[in-house]
């Protein structure tokens, strides 16, 4: 009767005890927090939606489910497990540590009292008292068709339906309760008709629960480690000092932790408030479970992700195979692509996309790459129709458009007002109207070789909105005659590769600043040119008439001209005086593959340009002779002589020297006078090419190229033998 007694006051007494720390139980800060932030939205939704019935949900059976000892920074127990009064529990065969009052021996590792491990998954212990208690987690029951334990898991999850993408900062454990109604996944679950769509979001959303299972396991992990530290740390009362600091210092990390994770909470709730005013589909009970899940887990270190995942929707597109970007260019250089890729990159200047199979500029092409400035769409096949009228509206900055080799038939429309060289070479242009360059002010340079242009599909009015244009390329196109309209800026002029056969007066009558013209390869005759077509212009400066059909040499030359190419025409005469007009003289003068003879050069065909002219080309003529007048220039560098008919080179008619012919009459003075008598006089020629010819070098005059600077520039041989 005695021992019944005594038994059950011992009983009385444990429960008692247990009761009493059942009171002081504090449920843990983000539980608190979930359940009063949750508790006073549910209450404004109830506000909200007055007249709206709770939906019937099915009752899911309660069972007890064990708590799982939590060790805190202070090394003291906050939950008690039921195995202590006996619930569910049994005692562990693990041995007492003899000698050593309260503490537990398990597996090698001597355990402290109140220390707390896992030997193994899904099973917790405790040493208390020098007794070891271990629970066993129990799983609640599911209500699904088909289950799976995951790795490093204790319960089951469903797999018949996958559960909902991992938002910014639910990181919850998954349990096996069935997706909620508004859950996203779900919806889109539903949207998938086909067995096909389904694969693709099993597939995405089995990666994000990888993501979040993950990131359970490593706090789980980190909880075990930290409460095996705990428990050690208590027996070293030789380490208080050390442990106090490490404890502070976990203090702070910890304090630091929490108020990062209700910022962060703060942000998905208000994020949850609205998505549920939005939807208008919620379940008001489900928020209760998951609290209540979250308490029994007792997962206080939960840790968000810390990055979200973006949606597959609103991931931008890689650039296609072959392209690349370097220092603010996209470069994708024969890449094989069919149309301009989607960009979204506001820090790109320019583009490379050459040597591909574009066909088009829609309107949104370049609406993720607003602020560039160069445009290389070289070697493609874009056609006028396939060019949207507002591709180029968005773009403020550019100012090198290159559309070279493709199949344009008109300029395109839409151009920014910022550019400043365009190039459309090589297309079938074949019209340009008074408006195809309107409001292009700042363009400098332009380019329209190869196309089909003429004098009769292009509007005298076309060029005169370009107030900035400074350099023309219009050659390997069908013009007769020199445009007209051209604007007062033009200073280069390209026209070659044409069938212009005439230069009237008023040519140039606008174009004062012209510093180049070039009109190779057309069919100009100098009969064809009007004395005043150019003579009075001040900054004209080369003219190149090479390959043309001109006879003599040109009268009423630019006054200012230096340089003048007349290269493989039918030239057989220098006419005299025709330089004499130039100020400040002549510097170029080419007039290889010509034919010109000894009979075509007067003795004063080179007056004017005796000071000024530093290169001089009569190679692949019809020449006997040096041409007179050669020795007379004192400014001469570089003289082509090659490819004639010379058979001697005459001391005087390349270098002049020097006598004195008072003294050279007395003959008692011939061995007093020295070799600079023969010298050259401020001599400037260090290139002679004599090669080609009929020169017997053995018959020449020592002094013949004693003005030559250095005799290895002056090239003899080969000569050509008769």
């Amino acid at each position: 009767m005695q021992k019944t007694a005594l038994l059950c006051y011992l009983l009385f007494a444990c429960l008692c005890i247990i009761l009493a720390q059942n009171d002081g139980y504090k449920m843990p800060r983000r539980g608190r927090r979930r359940m009063h932030y949750r508790g006073l939205r549910r209450g404004s939704l109830r506000n909200r939606r007055p007249n709206k019935q709770p939906q019937a949900k099915s009752p899911i059976p309660t069972i007890p489910v064990p708590s799982i000892p939590l060790i805190n920074t202070d090394g003291e127990i906050t939950e008690v497990i039921d195995s202590l009064i006996g619930l569910d529990g049994h005692e562990s065969s693990y041995s007492v540590l003899p000698g050593k009052e309260g503490r537990c021996f398990a597996n090698g590792i001597i355990m402290y009292d109140k220390a707390a491990w896992s030997p193994k998954p899904c099973v917790t212990c405790l040493c208390s008292k020098g007794k070891v208690l271990c629970d066993e987690t129990l799983c609640r029951p599911l209500t699904c068709h088909r289950t799976k334990i995951p790795e490093g898991e204790c319960c089951p999850v469903c797999t018949d339906i996958v559960l909902s993408s991992i938002s910014l900062g639910d990181a919850s454990e998954f349990s096996g309760d069935s997706p909620e109604p508004n859950d996203l996944s779900v919806k889109a679950m539903q949207k998938a008709h086909t067995p096909d769509e389904r694969d693709v979001l099993f597939k995405k959303e089995g990666q994000l629960l990888e993501k979040k299972k993950n990131i359970v396991k490593e706090n789980r992990k980190r909880k075990r480690i930290k409460s095996q530290g705990e428990g050690i740390k208590q027996g070293h009362e030789n380490d208080q000092k050390d442990e106090e600091s490490k404890r502070k210092m976990e203090e702070e990390k910890r304090r630091a932790y929490e108020e990062e994770e209700l910022r962060i909470e703060k942000e998905l709730n208000k994020k949850e408030e609205e998505s549920e005013e939005k939807e208008n589909e919620h379940d008001e009970n489900e928020d209760e479970d998951q609290v209540e899940e979250d308490i029994l887990r007792g997962d206080v270190f939960r840790m968000p992700p810390r990055f979200p995942i973006p949606e597959p929707y609103a991931e931008i597109p890689p650039l296609p195979t072959g392209c690349s970007i370097l220092d603010n260019t996209a470069s994708c250089i024969n890449a094989k692509l069919t149309q301009i890729p989607p960009i979204m990159d506001a820090q790109l200047t320019s583009i490379e996309f050459v040597e591909n199979s574009i066909t088009s500029i829609p309107d949104d092409a370049f609406n993720g790459i607003p602020n560039l400035e160069r445009i290389d769409l070289r070697k493609n096949n874009i056609s006028s129709s396939g060019i949207g009228p507002q591709a180029f509206k968005i773009l403020k900055n550019l100012k090198r458009l290159y559309l070279d080799e493709n199949a344009l038939v008109h300029i395109p429309p839409g151009l920014p007002s910022t550019l400043e060289e365009l190039k459309i070479n090589e297309n079938q242009l074949h019209a340009i109207d008074e408006n195809s360059f309107q409001d292009l002010k700042s363009l400098v340079t332009l380019e329209l070789e190869g196309n089909k242009l003429s004098e009769a599909n292009v509007s005298p009015l076309a060029f005169q909105p370009l107030k900035s244009l400074s350099y023309l390329r219009l050659g390997r196109n069908k013009y007769r005659t020199i445009p007209q309209g051209l604007p007062h800026s033009i200073e280069e002029l390209y026209l070659d590769n044409n069938q212009i056969e005439e230069i009237t007066e008023i040519c140039f009558n606008r174009t004062k600043n012209l510093n180049i013209i070039d009109l190779r390869h057309n069919k100009l005759e100098e009969s064809r040119i009007a004395p005043l077509a150019w003579i009075n212009h001040e900054n004209l400066e080369s003219i190149d008439l090479s390959y043309n059909k001109i006879y003599h040499v040109p009268s009423y030359l630019p006054k200012s001209l230096l340089h003048l190419i007349l290269i493989g025409n039918q030239i057989d005469r220098i006419p005299g005086f025709v330089f004499g007009h130039m100020k400040p003289g002549l510097e170029y003068l080419y007039l290889s593959f010509n034919k010109l003879d000894d009979y075509g050069i007067d003795p004063v065909s080179f007056y004017g340009a005796y000071h000024s002219l530093r290169e001089f080309f009569l190679d692949h003529n019809q020449l006997k002779s040096v041409p007179l007048g050669i020795a007379e220039m004192r400014s001469l560098s570089f003289l082509r002589l090659n490819n004639n008919k010379i058979r001697s080179v005459p001391p005087e008619r390349i270098c002049k020297t020097r006598h004195n012919h008072e003294d050279h009459e007395e003959e008692d003075d011939d061995d007093d006078k020295s070799e600079e008598e023969h010298d050259y006089e401020d001599s400037q020629l260090e290139h002679l090419h004599l090669e080609y010819n009929y020169i017997n070098t053995r018959d020449l005059s020592p002094y013949a190229f004693s003005c030559v600077r250095s005799y290895s520039s002056v090239i003899l041989k080969p000569q050509t033998i008769k």
